[in-house]
């Protein structure tokens, strides 16, 4: 049987814009006192916009956290209590300056449950028409790239970005 793990303190000793970082003190049975790392996030949309004719809007950006640059899907980081269609929708208008009629939810996933609470929504847009709404200066490319080319771009580790590739593994089916 496994047993949660009891918090007896919980330190919080970074915040910062994106991330907060705080150390728990849990009581494991028959282990003792332990620590735990916990990278607080307030949660990430992913938005797979399709075009009408079945291409992906992809955005590249230089990553610091890597020290390169990587084609990945558009999407951003939620505001505390923000609902994540919302920003899925303003998010996808700001990075690449599409609007859609459809924005569906596909698919929600903790991506590193091991050392964070962060919660990524993956959102397919549809029905996308071009708009002027592009507000923030992003230092990124927009590339519109035919689905299959994307999904062999997965297949074969050229795209490495995690959110990325499974949102284009998940829509394989809905797309063709």
């Amino acid at each position: 049987m496994i047993e949660k793990e009891n918090t007896v303190s919980s330190d919080l000793v970074y915040t910062g814009k994106t991330i907060s970082l705080r150390v728990d003190t849990v009581e494991v049975p028959n282990k003792g006192y332990q620590k735990r790392e916990i990278v607080e996030h307030n949660g990430v949309v992913v938005i797979i916009g399709i075009t009408e004719d079945n291409k992906i809007i992809l955005i590249k950006q230089y990553r610091k956290s890597i020290e390169d640059t990587v084609l990945e899907l558009p999407g951003g980081k939620l505001e505390l209590n923000e609902n994540p269609r919302e920003c899925a929708i303003r998010e996808f208008r700001q990075k690449t300056g599409y609007d859609a009629e459809n924005f569906k939810l596909i698919h929600k996933f903790y991506p590193t449950v091991g050392i964070s609470n962060q919660m990524m929504f993956i959102y397919l847009a549809k029905k996308l028409e071009k708009c002027e709404d592009k507000k923030e200066d992003y230092q990124i490319e927009i590339q519109e790239i035919d689905f299959d080319k994307v999904y062999k771009m997965v297949l074969n580790n050229e795209i490495v970005d995690g959110k990325t590739s499974l949102g284009v593994l998940l829509c394989k089916d809905i797309i063709n």
